[in-house]
């Protein structure tokens, strides 16, 4: 099992955001260092506590400090940005990362982002289908592309001169394209299915309960025999809610206490659900009514903290749940206490992941 890192960080909606953002940029460089292998940044244009922006632009300013990590958009939401612009700067990203970039890619899931861009009441999967052909296009065929669909059209042909390189849209260093990464986020999850058959791999996200997470390997499965290529469990990233402290008192203080950074993430993951009918995401029984669903009951099925030694037999356990993977990939918090959040990564990379990935 490798070790990676997810972060769409929850912050105060107090906090400096000069501030926020030089600590998740500090998150990533102390990932690097401790020889993570991967990172992902999500991206929301419109929510203030979730506020990193633009994913790209945020991996664009690592790319001179992160040295040995691939990185990658977790995700870029497709139906809010114009795929010509999406492919451009995909491509311009690989090149300066050398190559290690991967392309994760959703429809979003902020209905305040699809309001504000428009698409509220579009069909937004059809948009991210749409969207990724048409990048995957434009890195494919030469110009002038004349690509024309449902949501956008796509060419030069009217203003083309490729004697000095006008009219063409640049393609990745990585040859056809960088690895695009998925986010599983509903049970027995259909688009990981189609995901899959087509050649992509999956992330499961951080706030669905073990039991769910074990239903993705299934569908990643039968979308990769559809596909015809083999199922390959070091591509399968499950993402975690993990805290680690030299003593249990500090980490049950700091991962589930009043003022946890964990039970603030919860509170407005947990209270964007409800909004959109998406509670049954914490219920291990669907017949409970959504009332039930307490953020408490949310912690105690989601985080996993302790000293080194309980960390390591809980992520035993849960990997008993969902079956092996081959990445756990870190889920960014709030650096409330910046020493804290600290030491629990360098314990998770030097005390925990070693005794998890060698048993």
């Amino acid at each position: 099992m490798k070790l990676g890192f997810f972060t769409m960080p929850i912050h105060p909606l107090s906090k400096d955001w000069r501030q926020s953002l030089s600590e998740d940029r500090e998150a990533f460089r102390l990932a690097d260092e401790l020889g993570f292998t991967e990172a992902y940044v999500g991206e929301h244009v419109t929510d203030q506590a979730e506020n990193i922006t633009s994913c790209s632009l945020f991996i664009a300013s690592l790319a001179d400090s992160i040295q040995k990590m691939r990185l990658g958009t977790g995700t870029v939401n497709l139906p809010n940005t114009h795929p010509a612009a999406v492919a451009s700067q995909v491509a311009m990203l690989d090149h300066m990362l050398d190559g290690r970039f991967n392309f994760g890619i959703s429809p979003g899931g902020l209905l305040s982002d699809a309001e504000i861009f428009g698409n509220l009441d579009n069909d937004r999967t059809a948009m991210f289908v749409e969207g990724i052909d048409m990048v995957l296009e434009l890195w494919r065929r030469d110009p002038p592309y004349d690509l024309e669909g449902e949501f956008w059209n796509v060419s030069t042909a009217r203003t083309m001169i490729p004697e000095i390189g006008q009219g063409i849209v640049p393609r990745p260093l990585q040859d056809p394209h960088p690895p695009i990464i998925v986010t599983a986020v509903a049970p027995y999850s259909k688009g990981l299915i189609a995901a899959a058959e087509r050649g992509w791999d999956p992330i499961s996200a951080n706030f669905l309960l073990p039991q769910w997470v074990a239903t993705h390997w299934p569908k990643y499965v039968e979308g990769c025999e559809a596909g015809g290529r083999e199922a390959d469990l070091a591509a399968w990233r499950v993402a975690k809610s993990v805290f680690v402290a030299d003593d249990m008192e500090t980490a049950r203080e700091y991962a589930i206490g009043p003022d946890s950074p964990y039970r603030y993430y919860y509170s407005q993951i947990v209270t964007k659900m409800k909004k959109s009918g998406r509670a049954n995401l914490f219920k291990k029984d669907q017949s409970m009514p959504d009332d039930a669903v307490t953020l408490d009951t949310v912690l105690d099925d989601l985080v996993i903290w302790g000293t080194p030694e309980k960390v390591i037999d809980d992520l035993h356990e849960f990997r008993d749940t969902v079956g092996e993977f081959g990445t756990l990939l870190y889920a960014g918090k709030d650096w409330a206490d910046p020493d804290l959040a600290r030491r629990s990564m360098v314990l998770l990379a030097e005390r925990v992941a070693p005794a998890v990935a060698g048993n």
